[in-house]
């Protein structure tokens, strides 16, 4: 069967450090951080008291209140993402076929905040089983793919994926595997997660997850530096339009790149510790490279899970290491969640738009807030620390690994 090509034809972005996909460009280029003191809620008797929180959205800007209350935080991020991420590619849906159009989304969590809500009020209340009677559709995760799809009209598979920080990975590879399979023209995919919330720092910082920083949140989030001491919590999302490139080419869409490849695979090894040798690290990336019809040699960027946390990121370079080979010291490596924190569900949406407009742009994002080196990391790695570089980009991969021992990895190519 001939396989037909995917292209990306749209964008749209709700970040730490932008609300816009531009706003999100310039923060990644310019090194900004997104972490700050947390104001969601009263953090003082929690450990970890900031995170990298959506700064200065007003929701009714986008969705009028009546529809806004029904959804939670993480649905309504990924709305107003897809209707960037449409307006982006140029949709005249007069002209499309709405039944193959599909959106496929990722969410680790769903609506933490939603459930929250309704948990303290009926414990703090009489017994009295009082529930809001948006409670379960506001909670469940497939209500953000559901409501996308309700908003615009299309009526292909819609569906979301549920692989903790994984989770919009494998909606892009699903996405792009339903496209190059003939079964959809197009698809609006990507993830989104809201998780700064009593319950999401309390669970994590329970883990031992999260960076306790709290003297110096900006800088809290160091991936690959000698002190790093945890994630930082993130929140936002992210949306790509996915299109099958004839059909893009036959209404003059812009494109941004092609998406050429996607691997998958589990660490089968514990349910919140990666492998220590990187096994399923290497092999989604290996799987994504074989699926993409490219040799490691091609790859000039790599976009890493790079949490900051002590054991993780070691591990992603061993993978990368075994990969790469010698062309290791020819790649630039960085982790964007230096500056927008760790996104969950939605991570790998809004680290493949940072690895696709390092295409665009030709230009490599930073891992900012490094400051001791690692001994036990390789110091000839180009991780690119501090400052954006600007060298020749073809192909970028995206790498996000979740709990639970999900990989995935997603290879973009300039056209």
């Amino acid at each position: 069967m001939q396989l037909k090509r995917v292209v990306i034809t749209g964008l749209g972005a709700l970040t730490p450090i932008g609300n816009t996909v531009d706003e999100y460009w310039n923060g990644l280029k310019n090194g900004v951080s997104g972490a700050a003191g947390i104001t969601r809620f009263d953090a003082t008797r929690f450990r970890t008291r900031f995170a990298c929180e959506v700064k200065n959205f007003d929701v009714q800007s986008y969705i009028p209140r009546q529809e806004a209350r029904k959804m939670d935080w993480f649905t309504q991020y990924a709305v107003v993402t897809a209707d960037q991420a449409i307006e982006d590619a140029g949709f005249d849906k007069e002209k499309l076929d709405l039944d193959r159009v599909g959106v496929i989304w990722g969410a680790g969590i769903g609506g933490l905040k939603t459930f929250e809500d309704e948990v303290l009020s009926f414990g703090g209340g009489d017994g009295t089983p009082r529930f809001n009677p948006f409670f379960i559709p506001k909670m469940i995760a497939d209500s953000a793919s559901g409501l996308i799809s309700i908003r615009h009209g299309f009526r292909g598979p819609t569906y979301v994926t549920v692989s903790a920080c994984a989770s919009s990975g494998n909606a892009l590879i699903d996405a792009f595997n339903y496209i190059r399979l003939g079964k959809m023209d197009a698809c609006v995919s990507g993830g989104s997660e809201a998780a700064v919330t009593q319950a999401g720092v309390g669970g994590f910082n329970a883990l031992k997850a999260l960076s306790e920083r709290n003297d110096d949140a900006a800088t809290a989030s160091r991936p690959y530096d000698k002190d790093r001491d945890g994630f930082v919590l993130g929140e936002g999302g992210a949306a790509l339009v996915l299109e099958e490139y004839e059909h893009a080419k036959a209404r003059g869409a812009k494109i941004y790149c092609e998406i050429v490849g996607g691997g998958m695979s589990s660490d089968a090894y514990h349910i919140t510790a990666p492998h220590p040798d990187g096994r399923g690290a290497f092999m989604c990336m290996k799987l994504a490279l074989e699926d993409a019809g490219l040799a490691p040699e091609a790859v000039d960027y790599v976009n890493t899970h790079g949490t900051s946390t002590p054991i993780g990121d070691p591990q992603e370079l061993k993978a990368i290491e075994r990969l790469f080979g010698d062309h290791v010291t020819k790649l630039n490596i960085s982790s964007t969640k230096s500056m927008t924190g760790h996104l969950l569900g939605g991570a790998a949406a809004i680290e493949a738009v940072a690895a696709i407009l390092a295409i665009q742009h030709q230009t490599i994002p930073p891992t900012i807030n490094h400051f001791t080196d690692d001994p036990d990391i390789n110091p000839q790695l180009n991780l690119t620390f501090n400052q954006a570089q600007t060298r020749e980009v073809n192909v970028a991969i995206s790498n996000t690994f979740g709990f639970g021992g999900h990989n995935t990895c997603v290879v973009f190519k300039k056209i």
